[in-house]
């Protein structure tokens, strides 16, 4: 299937592992040049020098979007680069897990700043070059924003927030030409996922395969997923084969049993 992404310019945030990095990769095989960002510029140029092989252009721009300023130059970067943006897929941020007691007002600050504030800003820079290529916006959330819990409640709250944000911003895409979805994905096989899984196998004593057969269980899904699994919807999202899907919030989850 031909997705018509040759040639296109796009920036996704966060794009120096995990989820951000295989969208930048899946992007790439299909043709487009990538601006990559986040905090770890050496992380950043390994992928770049992934896509490049490809015979894609990368650029890196390494910065924190928390940051006064920064999504306003990640915006010129990008302009200086190519003179032009078709997809901007917002996927940077994590957020604290605990109990809603014991988490600081610090870490609430810090969930929002980054994941939320920072891509409402960073949305903000961007759409004028979105609304000149009539082109794409992708948020990544979580399934916590759709059914929240009690250990994760930052996540919760800003996975949601990103989703009705998304939602609201369609209805000016559908005024300037630009295509707007979310993605809420539910448990990847990401470092950070592997983390969690090796911090249960600490705590109760369990093997790896009895603490994911677990996790699986209770969430009542068919398996982790990969990051892939979100990539190619990405890719597929962002291409001339779903222009008619907007304002769309995606629950890529396996079959997650909502609690809701």
């Amino acid at each position: 299937m031909d997705l018509a992404l040759n040639g296109k310019v796009a920036l996704v945030t966060g794009s120096s592992r995990g989820i951000g990095r295989g969208i930048a990769l899946a992007l790439a095989a299909e043709g487009c040049d990538l601006v990559l960002t986040g905090r770890d510029r050496r992380a950043l140029d390994e992928v770049a020098d992934a896509i490049r092989v490809r015979g894609c252009k990368a650029v890196v721009v390494p910065l924190d979007l928390r940051e006064d300023g920064a999504p306003g130059k990640l915006i010129d970067a990008t302009r200086r680069a190519f003179g032009r943006l078709d997809i901007l897929v917002n996927n940077a941020g994590t957020t604290k897990r605990g109990d809603f007691f014991e988490l600081s007002e610090a870490d609430w600050q810090d969930g929002f700043a980054l994941k939320f504030f920072a891509h409402v800003r960073l949305a903000r820079a961007a759409w004028p070059l979105l609304k000149e290529r009539r082109g794409s916006l992708v948020t990544i959330g979580g399934t916590s924003g759709r059914k929240p819990e009690a250990a994760f409640t930052i996540g919760s709250s800003v996975n949601a927030a990103c989703a009705a944000f998304t939602k609201a911003l369609a209805h000016r895409g559908k005024e300037d030409g630009v295509q707007v979805n979310c993605i809420h994905p539910s448990f990847v096989e990401t470092d950070r996922q592997w983390r969690r899984i090796k911090a249960e196998m600490e705590k109760t004593g369990e093997s790896e395969m009895v603490v994911r057969r677990r996790i699986t269980s209770e969430a009542g899904i068919t398996r982790f997923g990969k990051v892939e699994d979100v990539a190619d919807l990405v890719a597929f999202l962002v291409s001339a084969r779903a222009t008619w899907m907007h304002g769309a919030t995606i629950d890529l989850d396996g079959g997650e049993i909502a609690v809701l």
